[in-house]
Protein backbone atom coordinates (compact mmCIF):
# COMPACT_ATOMS: atom_id res chain seq x y z
CA UNK A 1 0.00 0.00 0.00
CA UNK A 2 1.06 3.49 -0.68
CA UNK A 3 1.71 5.59 2.60
CA UNK A 4 2.26 9.21 3.04
CA UNK A 5 4.30 9.49 6.32
CA UNK A 6 3.86 12.84 8.14
CA UNK A 7 7.52 13.61 9.58
CA UNK A 8 10.00 15.86 8.20
CA UNK A 9 12.41 13.19 7.28
CA UNK A 10 10.00 11.13 5.59
CA UNK A 11 8.77 14.05 3.70
CA UNK A 12 12.48 14.87 2.06
CA UNK A 13 12.90 11.54 -0.44
CA UNK A 14 10.77 11.44 -3.36
CA UNK A 15 12.38 7.88 -4.51
CA UNK A 16 12.12 5.99 -1.83
CA UNK A 17 10.12 2.83 -2.01
CA UNK A 18 6.30 2.10 -2.90
CA UNK A 19 6.01 0.05 -0.07
CA UNK A 20 4.52 0.55 3.35
CA UNK A 21 7.14 2.52 4.21
CA UNK A 22 6.83 4.24 0.97
CA UNK A 23 8.45 8.17 2.07
CA UNK A 24 6.55 10.87 0.21
CA UNK A 25 8.84 13.18 -0.56
CA UNK A 26 7.53 17.10 0.21
CA UNK A 27 11.04 19.49 1.20
CA UNK A 28 11.92 21.93 -1.41
CA UNK A 29 15.15 21.55 -2.54
CA UNK A 30 18.14 24.02 -2.82
CA UNK A 31 17.20 26.72 -5.60
CA UNK A 32 19.61 26.24 -8.23
CA UNK A 33 20.63 29.20 -10.12
CA UNK A 34 17.99 30.45 -12.65
CA UNK A 35 15.10 27.92 -11.34
CA UNK A 36 11.61 30.22 -10.16
CA UNK A 37 11.21 30.39 -6.39
CA UNK A 38 8.00 31.99 -5.14
CA UNK A 39 6.02 32.61 -2.60
CA UNK A 40 2.48 32.29 -2.86
CA UNK A 41 1.77 35.80 -2.42
CA UNK A 42 4.69 37.28 -4.92
CA UNK A 43 2.46 35.26 -7.37
CA UNK A 44 -0.20 37.85 -6.90
CA UNK A 45 -0.44 40.73 -8.69
CA UNK A 46 0.86 43.89 -7.18
CA UNK A 47 -1.41 46.06 -5.04
CA UNK A 48 -2.43 49.59 -6.88
CA UNK A 49 -1.09 52.56 -4.90
CA UNK A 50 -2.35 56.01 -5.31
CA UNK A 51 0.35 57.76 -6.22
CA UNK A 52 0.53 61.85 -4.32
CA UNK A 53 2.49 63.87 -5.94
CA UNK A 54 3.87 67.34 -3.86
CA UNK A 55 5.09 70.68 -5.15
CA UNK A 56 7.22 70.87 -7.86
CA UNK A 57 10.99 70.82 -6.46
CA UNK A 58 14.17 71.89 -8.56
CA UNK A 59 15.93 71.22 -5.34
CA UNK A 60 18.43 67.72 -5.40
CA UNK A 61 16.25 64.79 -3.14
CA UNK A 62 19.02 64.40 -0.31
CA UNK A 63 19.40 60.75 0.91
CA UNK A 64 16.82 60.95 3.83
CA UNK A 65 14.07 62.37 1.45
CA UNK A 66 15.03 59.53 -1.03
CA UNK A 67 14.25 57.08 1.77
CA UNK A 68 11.45 58.51 2.73
CA UNK A 69 9.77 58.37 -0.37
CA UNK A 70 10.87 55.00 -1.14
CA UNK A 71 9.00 53.89 2.25
CA UNK A 72 6.24 56.25 0.89
CA UNK A 73 6.18 53.76 -1.69
CA UNK A 74 5.87 50.61 0.25
CA UNK A 75 2.90 48.56 -0.84
CA UNK A 76 0.28 48.14 1.87
CA UNK A 77 -1.86 45.26 2.33
CA UNK A 78 -5.44 45.54 0.81
CA UNK A 79 -7.98 43.19 2.33
CA UNK A 80 -11.22 42.49 0.27
CA UNK A 81 -13.96 44.27 1.07
CA UNK A 82 -16.03 40.97 1.04
CA UNK A 83 -14.93 38.39 2.78
CA UNK A 84 -11.65 39.66 4.25
CA UNK A 85 -8.86 38.26 2.38
CA UNK A 86 -6.10 39.49 0.82
CA UNK A 87 -6.92 41.84 -2.21
CA UNK A 88 -5.11 41.04 -5.74
CA UNK A 89 -6.52 44.78 -6.99
CA UNK A 90 -9.54 47.27 -7.63
CA UNK A 91 -12.54 44.69 -9.37
CA UNK A 92 -15.83 46.23 -10.45
CA UNK A 93 -15.46 49.47 -8.35
CA UNK A 94 -13.89 47.48 -5.22
CA UNK A 95 -10.42 45.75 -3.81
CA UNK A 96 -11.66 42.25 -3.81
CA UNK A 97 -9.79 39.07 -3.72
CA UNK A 98 -10.08 36.60 -7.05
CA UNK A 99 -12.13 34.83 -5.69
CA UNK A 100 -14.87 36.98 -5.32
CA UNK A 101 -14.13 39.18 -8.38
CA UNK A 102 -14.78 35.50 -10.10
CA UNK A 103 -18.37 34.86 -8.42
CA UNK A 104 -19.33 38.46 -8.97
CA UNK A 105 -18.47 38.20 -12.93
CA UNK A 106 -20.02 35.27 -12.78
CA UNK A 107 -23.61 35.78 -11.20
CA UNK A 108 -23.74 38.75 -12.82
CA UNK A 109 -22.79 37.78 -16.64
CA UNK A 110 -25.03 34.19 -16.27
CA UNK A 111 -27.76 36.64 -14.56
CA UNK A 112 -27.61 33.49 -11.94
CA UNK A 113 -30.47 33.95 -8.95
CA UNK A 114 -29.59 32.42 -5.74
CA UNK A 115 -31.46 31.40 -2.57
CA UNK A 116 -30.47 31.36 1.47
CA UNK A 117 -31.42 28.81 3.15
CA UNK A 118 -30.81 30.63 6.46
CA UNK A 119 -32.44 34.18 7.32
CA UNK A 120 -30.31 36.43 4.60
CA UNK A 121 -28.23 37.39 6.80
CA UNK A 122 -25.52 34.85 6.51
CA UNK A 123 -22.02 35.96 7.65
CA UNK A 124 -19.61 36.66 4.70
CA UNK A 125 -15.54 35.88 5.52
CA UNK A 126 -13.01 33.89 3.93
CA UNK A 127 -14.31 30.54 6.25
CA UNK A 128 -17.90 31.12 4.83
CA UNK A 129 -17.96 32.96 1.82
CA UNK A 130 -19.04 30.01 -0.27
CA UNK A 131 -21.28 29.10 2.05
CA UNK A 132 -24.13 30.75 0.70
CA UNK A 133 -24.24 32.20 -2.27
CA UNK A 134 -26.86 35.08 -1.97
CA UNK A 135 -25.52 36.39 0.99
CA UNK A 136 -21.89 36.68 -0.76
CA UNK A 137 -23.84 38.40 -3.89
CA UNK A 138 -25.71 40.46 -1.48
CA UNK A 139 -22.78 41.58 0.06
CA UNK A 140 -20.84 42.21 -3.06
CA UNK A 141 -23.87 44.55 -4.33
CA UNK A 142 -23.85 46.59 -0.53
CA UNK A 143 -19.82 47.29 -0.64
CA UNK A 144 -20.11 48.74 -4.09
CA UNK A 145 -19.34 46.31 -6.78
CA UNK A 146 -20.72 47.52 -10.30
CA UNK A 147 -23.11 45.37 -12.43
CA UNK A 148 -22.48 47.84 -15.29
CA UNK A 149 -18.18 47.63 -15.23
CA UNK A 150 -19.08 43.62 -15.88
CA UNK A 151 -21.26 44.43 -18.58
CA UNK A 152 -19.00 46.54 -19.85
CA UNK A 153 -16.07 44.15 -19.64
CA UNK A 154 -14.11 43.48 -22.34
CA UNK A 155 -14.41 40.58 -24.51
CA UNK A 156 -11.08 38.47 -25.81
CA UNK A 157 -10.55 39.44 -29.34
CA UNK A 158 -11.57 36.44 -31.61
CA UNK A 159 -8.32 34.58 -33.03
CA UNK A 160 -7.67 31.65 -35.38
CA UNK A 161 -7.28 28.77 -33.24
CA UNK A 162 -3.71 27.04 -33.68
CA UNK A 163 -4.59 23.63 -32.05
CA UNK A 164 -2.66 23.05 -28.81
CA UNK A 165 -1.27 25.54 -26.70
CA UNK A 166 2.47 23.83 -26.94
CA UNK A 167 4.37 24.68 -23.21
CA UNK A 168 6.92 22.09 -22.77
CA UNK A 169 9.25 23.80 -24.07
CA UNK A 170 8.73 27.16 -21.90
CA UNK A 171 6.85 28.91 -24.31
CA UNK A 172 5.09 32.01 -22.69
CA UNK A 173 1.66 32.23 -22.53
CA UNK A 174 -0.01 35.27 -24.48
CA UNK A 175 -2.89 35.27 -21.89
CA UNK A 176 -3.08 39.13 -21.06
CA UNK A 177 -4.11 38.54 -17.15
CA UNK A 178 -1.28 38.32 -14.13
CA UNK A 179 -2.95 34.44 -13.82
CA UNK A 180 -0.87 33.54 -17.03
CA UNK A 181 2.49 33.63 -14.48
CA UNK A 182 0.18 31.60 -12.28
CA UNK A 183 -0.17 29.13 -15.27
CA UNK A 184 3.37 29.31 -15.82
CA UNK A 185 4.50 28.62 -12.37
CA UNK A 186 2.12 25.53 -12.71
CA UNK A 187 4.16 24.50 -15.80
CA UNK A 188 7.92 25.02 -14.65
CA UNK A 189 7.27 23.33 -12.05
CA UNK A 190 6.71 19.67 -14.34
CA UNK A 191 9.64 17.87 -13.19
CA UNK A 192 10.60 16.80 -17.21
CA UNK A 193 8.19 17.32 -20.52
CA UNK A 194 5.89 14.79 -21.40
CA UNK A 195 8.28 13.98 -24.19
CA UNK A 196 10.56 12.39 -21.35
CA UNK A 197 7.76 9.99 -20.32
CA UNK A 198 9.43 7.65 -22.88
CA UNK A 199 8.85 7.32 -27.04
CA UNK A 200 6.97 4.02 -26.11
CA UNK A 201 4.35 5.96 -24.09
CA UNK A 202 3.35 7.79 -26.59
CA UNK A 203 2.36 5.47 -29.24
CA UNK A 204 -1.87 4.03 -28.20
CA UNK A 205 -0.95 0.88 -30.31
CA UNK A 206 2.48 -0.11 -29.19
CA UNK A 207 1.72 -3.13 -26.30
CA UNK A 208 4.27 -2.09 -23.81
CA UNK A 209 6.22 -5.11 -21.61
CA UNK A 210 5.64 -5.78 -17.84
CA UNK A 211 8.80 -3.94 -17.19
CA UNK A 212 8.06 -0.93 -18.97
CA UNK A 213 4.29 -0.47 -17.58
CA UNK A 214 5.56 -0.94 -13.86
CA UNK A 215 8.99 1.23 -14.84
CA UNK A 216 6.60 4.29 -16.37
CA UNK A 217 4.04 3.85 -13.09
CA UNK A 218 6.63 4.52 -11.00
CA UNK A 219 8.24 7.44 -12.90
CA UNK A 220 4.44 9.09 -13.04
CA UNK A 221 4.18 9.10 -9.47
CA UNK A 222 7.39 10.51 -8.60
CA UNK A 223 6.30 13.18 -11.45
CA UNK A 224 3.49 13.80 -9.34
CA UNK A 225 4.94 14.41 -5.96
CA UNK A 226 7.76 16.12 -7.87
CA UNK A 227 5.45 18.70 -9.33
CA UNK A 228 3.85 19.34 -6.31
CA UNK A 229 7.18 19.95 -4.30
CA UNK A 230 8.10 22.36 -7.11
CA UNK A 231 5.14 25.07 -6.90
CA UNK A 232 6.28 27.24 -4.89
CA UNK A 233 3.28 27.95 -2.72
CA UNK A 234 2.83 23.60 -1.69
CA UNK A 235 5.67 24.23 0.45
CA UNK A 236 4.37 26.74 2.40
CA UNK A 237 1.69 24.84 3.63
CA UNK A 238 2.31 22.74 6.93
CA UNK A 239 4.10 19.50 6.41
CA UNK A 240 0.64 17.81 8.02
CA UNK A 241 -1.17 19.35 5.49
CA UNK A 242 1.08 18.50 2.46
CA UNK A 243 0.93 14.88 3.44
CA UNK A 244 -2.75 14.58 3.74
CA UNK A 245 -3.42 16.49 0.49
CA UNK A 246 -1.01 13.69 -1.30
CA UNK A 247 -2.15 11.20 0.47
CA UNK A 248 -5.82 12.07 -0.55
CA UNK A 249 -5.16 12.66 -4.22
CA UNK A 250 -1.99 11.22 -5.43
CA UNK A 251 -4.42 8.15 -7.36
CA UNK A 252 -6.28 11.38 -9.07
CA UNK A 253 -3.17 12.85 -9.97
CA UNK A 254 -1.71 9.54 -11.36
CA UNK A 255 -4.81 9.28 -13.64
CA UNK A 256 -4.11 12.70 -15.13
CA UNK A 257 -0.60 11.98 -15.80
CA UNK A 258 -1.19 8.71 -17.77
CA UNK A 259 -3.50 10.86 -19.97
CA UNK A 260 -1.48 13.34 -20.49
CA UNK A 261 1.39 10.87 -21.78
CA UNK A 262 -1.02 8.82 -23.32
CA UNK A 263 -0.04 5.59 -21.84
CA UNK A 264 -1.10 2.33 -23.51
CA UNK A 265 -3.30 0.44 -21.43
CA UNK A 266 -3.96 -2.92 -22.71
CA UNK A 267 -5.42 -5.52 -20.63
CA UNK A 268 -3.30 -8.36 -20.98
CA UNK A 269 -0.09 -6.38 -20.09
CA UNK A 270 -1.33 -5.13 -17.22
CA UNK A 271 -3.10 -8.20 -15.99
CA UNK A 272 0.47 -9.61 -16.19
CA UNK A 273 1.68 -6.75 -14.49
CA UNK A 274 -0.62 -7.32 -11.43
CA UNK A 275 0.85 -11.06 -11.03
CA UNK A 276 -2.85 -11.95 -11.45
CA UNK A 277 -1.50 -14.99 -13.93
CA UNK A 278 0.74 -16.31 -11.13
CA UNK A 279 -1.97 -16.21 -8.38
CA UNK A 280 -5.25 -17.96 -8.71
CA UNK A 281 -8.33 -16.00 -8.30
CA UNK A 282 -12.20 -16.97 -8.10
CA UNK A 283 -14.22 -15.42 -10.69
CA UNK A 284 -16.30 -13.14 -9.26
CA UNK A 285 -12.81 -11.37 -8.14
CA UNK A 286 -11.74 -11.53 -11.69
CA UNK A 287 -14.33 -9.63 -13.06
CA UNK A 288 -14.60 -7.43 -10.62
CA UNK A 289 -10.96 -6.50 -11.22
CA UNK A 290 -11.45 -6.13 -14.81
CA UNK A 291 -14.34 -3.80 -14.13
CA UNK A 292 -11.74 -1.48 -12.38
CA UNK A 293 -9.52 -1.57 -15.35
CA UNK A 294 -12.25 -0.58 -17.65
CA UNK A 295 -13.28 2.06 -15.34
CA UNK A 296 -9.12 3.20 -15.05
CA UNK A 297 -9.51 3.00 -19.17
CA UNK A 298 -12.47 5.18 -19.40
CA UNK A 299 -11.22 8.05 -17.99
CA UNK A 300 -8.09 8.07 -19.29
CA UNK A 301 -9.82 7.40 -22.93
CA UNK A 302 -12.04 10.57 -21.71
CA UNK A 303 -9.54 12.98 -21.02
CA UNK A 304 -7.82 12.04 -24.26
CA UNK A 305 -10.94 12.86 -26.22
CA UNK A 306 -10.35 16.16 -25.01
CA UNK A 307 -7.15 16.72 -26.33
CA UNK A 308 -6.57 18.23 -23.01
CA UNK A 309 -2.73 20.63 -23.42
CA UNK A 310 0.04 21.60 -21.22
CA UNK A 311 -1.48 24.25 -19.00
CA UNK A 312 -5.42 22.70 -18.86
CA UNK A 313 -3.36 19.50 -17.47
CA UNK A 314 -1.94 21.77 -14.32
CA UNK A 315 -4.27 23.74 -14.07
CA UNK A 316 -6.47 20.62 -13.29
CA UNK A 317 -3.75 18.69 -10.89
CA UNK A 318 -3.52 22.05 -9.11
CA UNK A 319 -7.63 21.96 -8.73
CA UNK A 320 -7.48 18.06 -7.25
CA UNK A 321 -4.50 18.70 -5.41
CA UNK A 322 -5.46 21.45 -3.26
CA UNK A 323 -9.05 20.03 -2.67
CA UNK A 324 -10.37 21.13 0.75
CA UNK A 325 -11.70 17.60 1.32
CA UNK A 326 -8.25 16.05 2.98
CA UNK A 327 -8.77 15.53 6.85
CA UNK A 328 -6.80 17.48 9.21
CA UNK A 329 -6.21 20.24 7.31
CA UNK A 330 -5.13 23.09 9.72
CA UNK A 331 -5.56 26.24 6.81
CA UNK A 332 -8.57 25.27 5.23
CA UNK A 333 -8.95 28.96 4.20
CA UNK A 334 -5.70 28.95 2.30
CA UNK A 335 -5.83 25.57 0.41
CA UNK A 336 -9.46 26.92 -0.54
CA UNK A 337 -7.72 29.93 -2.45
CA UNK A 338 -5.42 27.86 -3.77
CA UNK A 339 -7.71 25.68 -5.76
CA UNK A 340 -9.74 29.46 -6.43
CA UNK A 341 -7.11 30.43 -8.29
CA UNK A 342 -6.25 27.57 -10.12
CA UNK A 343 -10.01 27.35 -11.39
CA UNK A 344 -10.19 30.94 -12.04
CA UNK A 345 -6.67 30.52 -13.87
CA UNK A 346 -8.38 27.47 -16.23
CA UNK A 347 -11.07 29.35 -17.23
CA UNK A 348 -9.24 32.61 -17.96
CA UNK A 349 -7.05 30.67 -19.92
CA UNK A 350 -9.91 28.09 -21.80
CA UNK A 351 -11.68 31.62 -23.17
CA UNK A 352 -8.45 33.12 -24.47
CA UNK A 353 -7.15 30.07 -25.86
CA UNK A 354 -10.23 28.27 -27.41
CA UNK A 355 -12.93 31.30 -27.91
CA UNK A 356 -14.83 28.85 -30.21
CA UNK A 357 -15.29 25.92 -27.88
CA UNK A 358 -17.71 28.06 -25.15
CA UNK A 359 -18.36 24.85 -22.98
CA UNK A 360 -14.32 23.23 -23.13
CA UNK A 361 -13.91 24.79 -19.16
CA UNK A 362 -17.36 23.10 -18.22
CA UNK A 363 -16.33 19.63 -20.13
CA UNK A 364 -12.79 19.73 -18.25
CA UNK A 365 -13.98 20.46 -14.68
CA UNK A 366 -16.37 17.85 -15.37
CA UNK A 367 -14.35 15.48 -16.08
CA UNK A 368 -12.36 15.76 -12.24
CA UNK A 369 -15.29 13.58 -9.93
CA UNK A 370 -14.88 11.10 -11.58
CA UNK A 371 -11.58 10.10 -11.15
CA UNK A 372 -12.13 9.44 -8.22
CA UNK A 373 -14.26 6.40 -9.48
CA UNK A 374 -10.79 5.18 -10.22
CA UNK A 375 -9.76 2.48 -6.66
CA UNK A 376 -6.41 3.56 -5.73
CA UNK A 377 -6.01 -0.03 -4.06
CA UNK A 378 -6.01 -0.88 -8.02
CA UNK A 379 -3.68 1.14 -9.16
CA UNK A 380 -1.34 -0.06 -6.70
CA UNK A 381 -2.25 -3.86 -7.66
CA UNK A 382 -1.88 -3.26 -11.61
CA UNK A 383 1.79 -1.05 -11.43
CA UNK A 384 3.45 -1.41 -8.39
CA UNK A 385 2.58 -4.58 -6.77
CA UNK A 386 5.80 -5.99 -8.44
CA UNK A 387 7.50 -3.28 -7.29
CA UNK A 388 6.70 -3.48 -3.45
CA UNK A 389 7.14 -7.33 -3.95
CA UNK A 390 11.09 -6.91 -4.82
CA UNK A 391 11.39 -4.46 -2.25
CA UNK A 392 10.07 -7.43 0.00
CA UNK A 393 12.20 -9.76 -1.16
CA UNK A 394 15.38 -7.55 -1.38
CA UNK A 395 14.32 -7.13 2.62
CA UNK A 396 13.77 -10.62 2.89
CA UNK A 397 17.40 -11.18 1.13
CA UNK A 398 19.09 -8.56 3.66
CA UNK A 399 17.36 -10.83 6.60
CA UNK A 400 18.47 -13.63 5.55
CA UNK A 401 22.07 -12.44 5.23
CA UNK A 402 22.06 -11.26 8.45
CA UNK A 403 20.82 -14.41 9.67
CA UNK A 404 23.63 -16.09 8.07
CA UNK A 405 26.16 -13.54 9.41
CA UNK A 406 24.85 -14.46 13.27
CA UNK A 407 25.48 -18.10 12.71
CA UNK A 408 28.67 -17.59 11.44
CA UNK A 409 29.65 -15.75 14.54
CA UNK A 410 28.03 -18.31 16.58
CA UNK A 411 30.17 -21.14 14.62
CA UNK A 412 33.48 -18.94 14.70
CA UNK A 413 32.47 -17.88 19.08
CA UNK A 414 32.20 -22.15 19.19
CA UNK A 415 35.20 -22.81 17.60
CA UNK A 416 37.34 -20.66 19.86
CA UNK A 417 35.82 -21.84 22.81
CA UNK A 418 37.56 -25.48 21.85
CA UNK A 419 40.46 -23.91 21.17
CA UNK A 420 40.82 -22.36 24.34
CA UNK A 421 39.45 -25.74 26.12
CA UNK A 422 41.96 -27.76 24.39
CA UNK A 423 44.92 -25.68 25.35
CA UNK A 424 43.35 -25.54 28.88
CA UNK A 425 43.64 -29.18 29.10
CA UNK A 426 46.59 -29.65 27.25
CA UNK A 427 48.50 -27.08 29.40
CA UNK A 428 46.84 -29.00 32.75
CA UNK A 429 48.31 -32.51 31.16
CA UNK A 430 51.58 -31.00 31.05
CA UNK A 431 51.32 -29.98 34.76
CA UNK A 432 50.44 -33.27 35.30
CA UNK A 433 53.22 -34.97 33.88
CA UNK A 434 55.92 -33.13 35.63
CA UNK A 435 54.36 -33.37 39.39
CA UNK A 436 54.80 -37.12 38.21
CA UNK A 437 58.82 -36.74 37.60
Amino acid sequence: MVVWRGSQDDVADTQGALSSQTQGGLSLPTPQPGQLNLTASQVAPPTPQTAVQGPPNNTQSTPTNQTTQQSEKQPQHIECVVCGDKSSGKHYGQFTCEGCKSFFKRSVRRNLTYTCRANRNCPIDQHHRNQCQYCRLKKCLKVGMRREAVQRGRVPPTQPHHGQFALTNGDPLHCHSYLSGYISLLLRAEPYPTSRYGSQCMQPNNIMGIENICELAARMLFSAVEWARNIPFFPDLQITDQVALLRLTWSELFVLNAAQCSMPLHVAPLLAAAGLHASPMSADRVVAFMDHIRIFQEQVEKLKALHVDSAEYSCLKAIVLFTTDACGLSDVAHVESLQEKSQCALEEYVRSQYPNQPTRFGKLLLRLPSLRTVSSSVIEQLFFVRLIAQHLSGEEEEEEEEEEEEEEEEEEEEEEEEEEDYLRDTKRDDEDVECGR
